[in-house]
């Protein structure tokens, strides 16, 4: 599953850069969905600019999970599981 990045789309709108010595962008912010996104060309750890059900990752934020690639194992955190986005998980199943 290398190239896949985990984002939350967070339930309160995110600002694209944290203020100077302020939070993160989204921190605090509920998770509302977990997504799937390929990874930004050159990168390993940056999203690309649409998930894999084609909405905008502008202002979603990246997970700490990374999928382990192990078969059968969730590309999502487990704790997240009801927060699946089921479009992104077809997607996934699909891959």
């Amino acid at each position: 599953m290398s190239g896949i990045i985990v984002v939350h789309e967070l339930g309160t709108p995110a600002t694209s850069r944290a203020a100077a010595g302020g939070p993160d962008p989204g921190a605090g912010a509920a998770v509302r969905q977990v997504h799937a996104a390929p990874a930004a060309p050159g990168t390993a750890s940056d999203p690309g600019p649409r998930t894999l059900c084609g909405r905008d990752t502008f202002a979603m934020r990246a997970a700490v999970w990374t999928p382990s690639g192990e078969p059968g194992s969730p590309w999502y955190p487990p704790e997240e599981e009801g927060l699946v986005c089921p479009s992104c998980d077809a997607a996934m199943d699909d891959g």
